[in-house]
């Protein structure tokens, strides 16, 4: 494989900064979880490798992409419609091999599996991942079940274990409370916040250890998306994030790192702090103060 292409390459291994020291004693580092870890010294759970990824072996999606992910952290993709990063948040997790006449190079791996690999088990890659999607999703049979239902196809009928899984997943979604006593009505009849927010909780009923949001908060209202955005920031205590977003405020909200995708190259990729104050790139510092896009 030819070497990482340096001008859209950036391993963010950074020295701790004043606030990261204080936050971190040395015995923490080796006695408490990833997340209490300072950024610089967690591990990198997704790689994408020299990736390149065509549709009908023509039309050039992504232009030999490299970068890193580390655990626990929230990175936003931005850039223009069609720049790319809708593709690239569903390559993570092989959504696209559901599209037809599809072509790629390079590589990805998600915690040390090359998952374009001969033989990789998709199904288990995609429990490790889980995906929200742009337009909440819910299926059409009760609240329970939607939570229940990846947990039953993976083999738990125990009613105690499967009610606390439903408990517990929708706790994290931030929606126990608003559901609890109406477990049993569709959950076409939730509110389109609410339905964002249980498809989010029947990702997590999955366990996975990273979860991709493409566009998770597009068709919301203010209210229901701060509620979104507040959920992924206690989420990102358990899980890596992955958020593809249109709004810049948004990426400044929630995300530690943010990509910035234009024609199918990543820009530039680094600290969301940096890349909103001091971008390295001009086409960067274009997108972010609106001269396009």
């Amino acid at each position: 494989m030819p070497k990482s292409n340096e001008k859209v390459t950036l391993k963010i291994d950074e020295d701790l900064n004043q606030e990261e020291i204080q936050e971190i004693s040395e015995d923490q580092i080796y006695t408490k979880s990833p997340q209490n870890l300072p950024i610089s010294k967690r591990q990198e759970v997704i790689k994408i490798n020299d990736f390149n990824f065509y549709y009908n072996r023509t039309k050039q999606a992504l232009k030999n992409i490299n970068m890193n992910i580390k655990q626990n952290t929230v990175v936003a993709f931005i850039g223009p419609s069609g720049c790319g990063k809708s593709t690239l948040i569903r390559s993570i997790n092989r959504m696209n091999d559901l599209v037809n006449n599809i072509y790629l190079e390079g590589q990805i791996e998600v915690n040390n599996i090359k998952i374009y690999e001969k033989g990789v088990d998709v199904v288990n890659l995609r429990t490790n991942v889980g995906m929200v999607f742009q337009k909440a999703n819910p299926f059409p049979i009760s609240i329970y079940d939607n939570v229940a239902f990846g947990p039953r196809n993976q083999g738990v009928k125990d009613k105690a274990a499967l009610n606390q899984i439903v408990e517990d997943s929708l706790k994290k979604a931030a929606l126990w409370d608003d559901v609890k006593d109406y477990l049993r009505d569709s959950a076409l009849s939730l509110s389109g916040g609410q339905q964002q927010r249980l498809c989010i909780a029947r990702a997590i009923a999955m366990k996975p250890k990273i979860l991709l949001m493409d566009e998770p908060t597009s068709a919301l209202d203010p209210i229901a998306t701060l509620k979104v955005e507040e959920l992924i920031l206690k989420l990102k205590k358990e899980f890596t994030i992955v958020i593809v977003t249109h709004s810049m405020a948004q990426a400044t909200r929630v995300s530690d790192y943010t990509a910035f995708f234009l024609n199918g190259e990543l820009i530039e990729y680094d600290k969301t702090k940096k890349i909103f104050t001091n971008p390295k790139n001009k086409k960067t510092e274009d997108y972010i103060s609106g001269r396009f896009g």
